[in-house]
């Protein structure tokens, strides 16, 4: 690449090239790494898709799926929502649309790698605001402000957050809201969790103001990562028409197949919650409990989602590397290091919800066999 060239600066993001699909899943014994509940199989929704008409589909994306998304608040419809390739690609669409070399955005880490390194590779300015341990990983409104400037096009939350599972309580969520309406800019809401809570359910972050654009997918809640459906919602109609020109021209629309699958997981959704939910209490508890136990490590306790992020303590003298080698090769547990999200490898991301109950204990097991190695 030549000095002065101005193209996307690509790279690959550690926690894809480091991924159990890409490692091999054979290879591993207990998988802590996945941020989701346990995959599931097509024959699992009941649908047969022998009679599907394989033309291209509604650009926007299939009507009914779109009339059930829109449909979790009371004031969207279904104009308001994009189908996308999953979450990851309603992300670069946003990014690619609002933002050019030049340009400055804000955005919480640590976070999902995709909504820092695709503004990186556009080679816009970032301006990171940094949740602490410390702090609880608490977002304050006060350190944000001062932040934005005039030339800021959106700022990107993640709640609940990954990779700590911790929640933005409602008040907070609206402060934000009010500050980038009175800023003039947009709020990027990654919500992909929004339905894995133990506390009441967020809103819509895109039902709150035409300012906010949310984004979230079938992957994580709903378990079916490889049919690659997710979309982005917002009540701004200039700002639709120009996600919808960037979708054309990656992809013009999506697979009729994962839409029609996902409008039949979706129509399913309240026995799938249930079942989630239950699973996910089960597990929560088993980890709560380890770590109590555990006097080498210490969390933020998560209060959403399926992840948390604890981390070695401080005062504990250990060989990062090694403990990694060890819990990998002689245990065969994979956990999402702290480099996944640009935090320090004293730090892991445990997924608790996709591991059967047997596999979660086993793992946390070998994770503190491996500390004491």
């Amino acid at each position: 690449m030549q000095n002065g060239d101005t193209s996307m600066k690509y790279i690959r993001m550690p926690i894809e090239k480091e991924s159990p699909e890409q490692l091999g899943y054979d290879k591993i014994k207990y998988n802590l790494t996945e941020s989701s509940v346990r995959d599931r199989a097509l024959s699992q929704l009941k649908i047969d898709v022998n009679d599907i008409l394989l033309c291209y589909g509604d650009h926007i994306g299939n009507p009914e799926l779109r009339e059930i998304i829109a449909s979790d608040a009371g004031n969207l419809k279904p104009e308001h929502v994009l189908v996308t390739a999953g979450a990851s690609s309603a992300l670069f669409i946003v990014a690619t649309s609002l933002l050019k070399k030049g340009d400055h955005m804000i955005v919480i880490r640590p976070n999902y790698a995709t909504n820092i390194e695709t503004p990186k590779a556009i080679g816009c300015e970032i301006t990171y605001l940094d949740l602490s341990f410390e702090n609880q990983f608490r977002l304050d409104v006060k350190e944000l402000e001062p932040l934005i400037r005039p030339e800021t096009k959106y700022i990107s939350l993640t709640y609940p957050h990954n990779p700590t599972g911790v929640m933005i309580d409602p008040q907070t969520m609206n402060q934000v809201v009010e500050l980038v309406e009175s800023k003039d800019c947009y709020l990027l809401f990654d919500e992909t969790y929004r339905e894995m809570t133990f506390d009441k359910i967020l809103p819509v972050a895109a039902s709150l103001s035409p300012r906010v654009i949310s984004v979230s997918s079938l992957s994580k809640t709903y378990g079916i990562p490889g049919i690659r459906l997710g979309w982005l919602i917002c009540r701004d109609k200039e700002l639709m028409h120009l996600f919808l020109c960037a979708k054309e021209q990656i992809g013009i629309c999506g697979s009729v197949i994962d839409e029609e699958i996902g409008r039949e997981a979706l129509s399913q959704k309240a026995e799938w919650l249930i079942e989630n939910n239950e699973h996910i209490r089960e597990s929560f508890q088993i980890v709560k409990k380890w770590i109590e136990s555990e006097e080498l490590l210490e969390w933020i306790e998560p209060r959403g989602g399926c992840v948390c992020f604890p981390r070695i303590k401080p005062e504990v003298e250990i060989n990062i590397d090694r403990f990694y080698d060890r819990l990998n090769n002689k245990y065969g547990t994979y956990v999402g290091p702290g480099h996944w999200f640009e935090q320090s490898r004293r730090h892991f991301r445990i997924g608790y919800a996709w591991p059967l109950i047997d596999e979660l204990k086993g793992g946390l097991e070998s994770l503190s066999k491996a500390l004491r190695d």
